[in-house]
């Protein structure tokens, strides 16, 4: 029996069903009110009531949390290190095998679809929708490139890519909903390259 002085570690609390879900709802709370980057592991466990050293053994790192928050079933964080790693004037065409890769996948699609849906309409979705992208896809991207305004040409990269899975998976508007990937990327890669390097 756990004596008076004992403090109780780091586990579930008690009458805590479901401590991971509760981390979660706090974690889509946190990121809808602050952003990404300034939401801490910390704020997310003390909205849910729980020790950070939870947050940590549940989820990892900030990022995971934000996945797992999203009901992503991929890592984002490792597509972008993928896209990142390699010659810089092939980066277009590595980006957007990606992401046709993983909107492709019917499996990998569904929460995204369920977000840019939701974006359309909802002041909340968008804000995390433009998290996702910003703070975790693009941040890792950001290093490689070089010239004047290295953001605004970012986000008009992302905006590129929004708008191809808005026209193709969800008004399915042809003939882009029937184009293959290769057309796609042999059509899209070389204008977000531009971007990547303008001028070259």
């Amino acid at each position: 029996m756990r004596g008076p002085g004992r403090r109780r570690g780091p586990g579930r609390r008690p009458g805590a069903p479901d401590t991971r879900g509760e981390i979660l709802g706090a974690a889509r709370a946190e990121f809808a009110a602050k952003g990404f980057d300034a939401t801490s592991v910390r704020a997310i466990a003390a909205r849910a009531g729980v020790d950070p050293a939870l947050v940590h053994h549940y989820f990892g790192t900030k990022e995971k949390v934000f996945v797992a928050a999203m009901e992503l079933t991929i890592d984002p964080a490792e597509l972008a290190e993928t896209v990142a790693a390699g010659p810089v004037d092939e980066l277009a065409e590595r980006f957007v095998r990606m992401f046709l890769s993983v909107w492709g996948n019917p499996v990998t699609r569904a929460p995204f679809l369920a977000l840019l849906r939701s974006a359309i309409g909802h002041e909340t979705a968008a804000l995390l929708l433009r998290q996702f992208i910003t703070s975790i896809v693009l941040a890792r991207v950001r290093p490689l490139l070089d010239g004047p305004d290295v953001d605004l040409r970012l986000e008009l990269m992302a905006s590129h890519l929004v708008g191809t899975a808005l026209l193709r998976y969800v008004i399915k508007a042809e003939p882009l909903a029937s184009a293959s990937e290769d057309e796609l990327v042999a059509l899209v890669a070389p204008t977000l390259q531009r971007y990547v390097t303008p001028g070259g």
